[in-house]
């Protein structure tokens, strides 16, 4: 059934308003809302969940899980299950305020129903990305109605959920546990939920639970990483409303109701964690307070100080800001190709009101309000290169969007159809012609190695890059490129399908064939991705160092050394089941928490370690030098190579 929106009133004024003669055409769209046509399709939600269930849960049991804050946060949550504690986070035994609480209760439940498996903890974000999915889908169905086929309504949600599945950006940022993939989640479902309450609205009827469910999903946005979580949604909801002069509608929105729902979501942890970290004198000479507890250190400087780029300790990246920006667009490839035309045209809808239909109106504001934002806010703050996930939902929709516009048999459709032709013609087909060139060519060229061959002896080092999430690929040299020889033929392949074969498929307007291949072709290349990045994780996890250790008859009284600071082999504690000590490593992510009474006794120094050395109780040490630490600690005891795997080493004094 084919859903026709009426159009707007004609005006000469180029505002971009809502007065009320507009609102009333707005009504008819809600009518239009109301039609009782099926708009979810079954066949397009199984299509959805095979390509979830291939991409995510296919990639749950491989590999281990990472250093840094892909073990921290894991570890944080088996320690919340051992401790019974799940207001206070600790991380080997320190307290740990970086983050707010609702990805460790996540994956500590997940860990409590399976077993403390890495799997384990990484299946409640895959479930947050299905989720994510249908949400999508939902809004997408709500937003392009009108614009798909009329015997395929919810094409526009399909598209757009495929994209997000199948995309570099949300693909590569769920390899490892943390939290940016969860705001888009709770900003999709808070952006429609806010248009389901103009809606009813609209029709007269009763905000209550669009709007309480608004707040819900806020409060679950803080829980998830921070006060963010409320600069979002209610910054789309104020501009929103601002922008189509209806600020008075905020009155309508049950706000006594909503922030009642959002306080008892949101208010019990941060008041536990508030009374549970009371302030305690901080050291001098480091430009902190005389005191400070859990609100200087995750209110102030976790949020505001770090918006500033002043947080102490500054231990992260700082993208820039055109690279930001460049990173957004190519975390949606290779759907990106179809993004630049889609913002063209829902900027048009915008301006030219008086030819746009409410709904397309509606559409343009919301996707390009949330988009501005998002990468608006990170571009004035501190950002890395992650920060932009939350818009991405909004550019999949947009893209999206203008291929369900395509597939159309409409008059109208025919710019939308020329479009995605020329856009795959000169931009999808070149730049996937030439990464299946670079490809082969490594995958004839490069050397084989021989077997057994560390990864670590073949790459560069290149410590300037490592404040970033992916600052080792910069590591990557020609000959490392012969471990990749699978990966690489099979991305080349994939590309030429992506590129060439949905271009030929478009071309003789199979429009569906050509989406669907380009959404198979691409899962190709992300599969690669993922055994790409099992053969390189030596060099960024410690999960075989770690069973060696085990393997080599750990126990309880034995001691685990780490030389450096946590973030160097983090992962050793979650396979161990072991607190390891730190040899200078009472920076970045520790300090605040090594200043409490209640922290364990692991910094150690240079003489500490020679004592324990050579003292009666066994040592493992985890080194990124063990020659110069087996000359070292020699003359204190024996040294005995353990295990060795991506430049890093375990000795032991047994």
């Amino acid at each position: 059934m084919s859903i026709i929106f009426a159009k707007r009133p004609q005006t000469h004024s180029h505002s971009i308003t809502l007065d009320t003669s507009t609102q009333f055409a707005a009504a008819r769209v809600s009518a239009a809302y109301a039609a009782p046509t099926r708009q979810w399709s079954a066949r397009s939600i199984v299509v959805i969940v095979a390509a979830w269930l291939l991409l995510q849960i296919g990639g749950l049991f491989t590999p281990g899980l990472l250093d840094d804050v892909d073990s921290i946060y894991t570890e944080i949550a088996r320690e919340m299950m051992v401790r019974h504690d799940y207001v206070t986070p600790y991380i080997n035994g320190v307290r740990f305020f970086d983050k707010p609480p609702l990805m460790y209760w996540m994956a500590a439940a997940s860990m409590r129903v399976f077993g403390a498996h890495d799997w384990a903890a990484r299946l409640p974000l895959a479930l947050g990305m299905l989720a994510l999915l249908l949400a999508v889908y939902a809004l997408g169905i709500r937003l392009f109605r009108a614009a798909s086929p009329a015997n395929a309504p919810d094409r526009g949600g399909f598209y757009a959920a495929l994209a997000m599945a199948t995309s570099i950006g949300p693909y590569l940022y769920t390899r490892f546990y943390i939290p940016d993939i969860l705001l888009a989640l709770w900003m999709t479902l808070g952006v429609h939920l806010f248009l389901l309450s103009l809606d009813r609205i609209r029709d007269h009827r009763s905000t209550l639970l669009p709007a309480t469910g608004f707040a819900a999903v806020m409060a679950l946005n803080v829980l998830t990483k921070g006060l963010i979580g409320l600069v979002f949604p209610i910054g789309f909801v104020l501009a929103y409303l601002a922008i189509t002069r209806q600020l008075r509608l905020l009155f309508k929105l049950h706000l006594i109701e909503s922030t009642a729902v959002f306080l008892a979501i949101a208010a019990p942890w941060h008041i536990l964690a508030a009374l549970r970290t009371p302030p305690i004198p901080l050291p001098s000479g480091m430009g902190l307070p005389e005191r400070g507890g859990w609100a200087w250190f995750y209110l102030y400087n976790e949020h505001i100080a770090r918006f500033l780029g002043r947080r102490i300790p500054h231990d992260y990246g700082q993208v820039p800001i055109p690279l930001f920006w460049l990173l957004s667009a190519l975390w949606v490839m290779p759907w990106t190709a179809f993004l630049f035309p889609a913002v063209r045209d829902q900027i048009r809808d915008l301006r030219k009101q008086a030819s746009a239909t409410a709904q397309q109106h509606e559409t343009a504001l919301s996707l390009l309000l949330w988009t501005v934002l998002v990468l608006g806010f990170f571009t004035m703050s501190s950002r890395q290169e992650y920060y932009n996930l939350p818009a991405l939902p909004a550019l999949a929709l947009m893209a999206a969007g203008l291929l369900a516009r395509a597939d159309g048999h409409r008059p109208g459709d025919v710019p939308a159809q020329r479009s995605a032709l020329a856009w795959s013609l000169w931009f999808l087909v070149p730049l996937t012609t030439l990464i299946a060139v670079v490809c082969g060519y490594f995958a004839i060229t490069a050397p084989h190695p021989k077997a057994g061959t560390d990864i670590a002896s073949l790459l560069a080092a290149n410590p300037e890059f490592y404040n970033l999430s992916l600052g080792h690929l910069f590591d990557l040299t020609g000959a490392a490129m012969g471990l990749f020889r699978g990966p690489l033929i099979a991305v080349a392949l994939s590309m030429l399908a992506i590129g060439l074969g949905s271009y030929a498929l478009r071309r003789r307007n199979l429009n569906i064939a050509a989406n669907i291949t380009l959404a198979t072709a691409m899962s190709v290349t992300l599969l690669a991705a993922h055994e790409g990045l099992a053969r390189f994780y030596p060099i960024i996890g410690s999960k075989g160092l770690a069973l060696s250790i085990n393997n080599a008859g750990l126990e309880p009284a034995d001691q685990i050394v780490l030389d450096g600071e946590l973030t160097s082999g983090s992962s050793l504690i979650f396979y161990t089941r072991h607190q390891v000590h730190l040899i200078n490593g009472n920076v970045n992510g520790l300090w605040y928490g090594s200043l409490w009474p209640d922290s364990p006794h692991i910094f150690e120094g240079e003489q500490t370690l020679r004592h324990l050395w050579g003292g009666n109780g066994r040592v493992f040490l985890f080194t990124y030098d063990p020659a110069k630490r087996s000359r070292d600690l020699a003359p204190y005891g024996e040294v005995h190579l353990i295990a060795t795997a991506g430049g890093k080493t375990v000795l032991s004094n047994r």
